[in-house]
């Protein structure tokens, strides 16, 4: 999928890899919108999303097609990332909740990493060391079976860039699928440059984080669960933007000296 890309690398693809079914759009599509064009052209039994920022270290693809082949119930399985320098990448979170957006709201994950109540979102307990069930890992490296897809329906492009990976885990995991993480497959993500302003990703974010809250929790829990959540995502958006704006122009006063 070369989804508008501005560095030739669709034209290299194509000149490399005659083989390959390079799908070029003349625009930027989305994140999901592109996947789902991937998902309605290919044909295998499981789907490997894959972002270009991720290199695949070897025997990482056998080791998650071994996972995953091993039991019929299992929809989606994802490695362990690493960064650069080969330290872990955290890349699993549970799904948002109430609860959850009040610890992170108030700082007491930031405060109590290690608890596994307030700490539970981003999971900063876990050290990534064992094969364990999660409920929503990185979509930038993601392997999911084919009949799961079926079943579930592909990315929702109402969330075109944040939260659609969440959606799809949200829905997966809903429909009784279950979701691994392996460290015996491991990916170096190199985290490529946001392709949006970073106040424009906040609000982006924060205004995808609605979205599934409005979703899969209004029916389930009532307009005054929701209410109060989108009260917290709206207050911690703009909490976020004054604090990325306090560190620039830090940044700006420093440089200036």
């Amino acid at each position: 999928m070369d989804n508008a890309s501005a560095d030739k690398s669709g034209e290299m693809v194509s000149r490399k890899f005659p083989e390959a079914v390079l799908i070029q759009n003349r625009e930027n599509l989305g994140y999901a919108r592109a996947n789902n064009q991937l998902i309605a052209a290919s044909r295998g039994d499981f789907l490997l999303f894959l972002n270009p920022d991720v290199e695949v270290k070897g025997g990482a693809l056998d080791s998650l097609l071994g996972l995953i082949e091993s039991d019929e119930a299992i929809g989606a399985v994802a490695p362990r990332l690493l960064n650069p320098d080969g330290s872990v990448q955290p890349s699993c979170r549970e799904f948002p909740t109430l609860e959850i957006l009040l610890y992170e709201f108030l700082g007491l994950s930031k405060f109590f990493p290690k608890s596994r109540t307030f700490g539970r979102y981003r999971m900063t307990w876990w050290d990534y060391e064992e094969v364990r069930e999660v409920d929503q890992p990185m979509a930038s490296a993601l392997l999911v079976r084919r009949r799961a897809l079926d079943q579930v329906g592909s990315f929702d492009e109402a969330f075109p860039i944040f939260f659609n990976d969440v959606d799809l885990c949200y829905r997966l995991r809903r429909a009784g699928w279950r979701i691994f993480f392996t460290p015996e497959a491991e990916m170096i993500h190199k985290l490529g440059a946001s392709t949006v302003h970073m106040r424009n990703k906040i609000q982006e974010s924060h205004r995808s984080l609605g979205r599934f809250f409005e979703k899969h929790y209004r029916e389930r829990y009532g307009p005054l669960y929701c209410a109060v959540s989108l009260a917290l995502i709206w207050a911690g958006q703009w909490v976020r933007i004054a604090g990325a704006s306090l560190v620039k122009w830090q940044s700006k006063t420093k440089g200036k000296r």
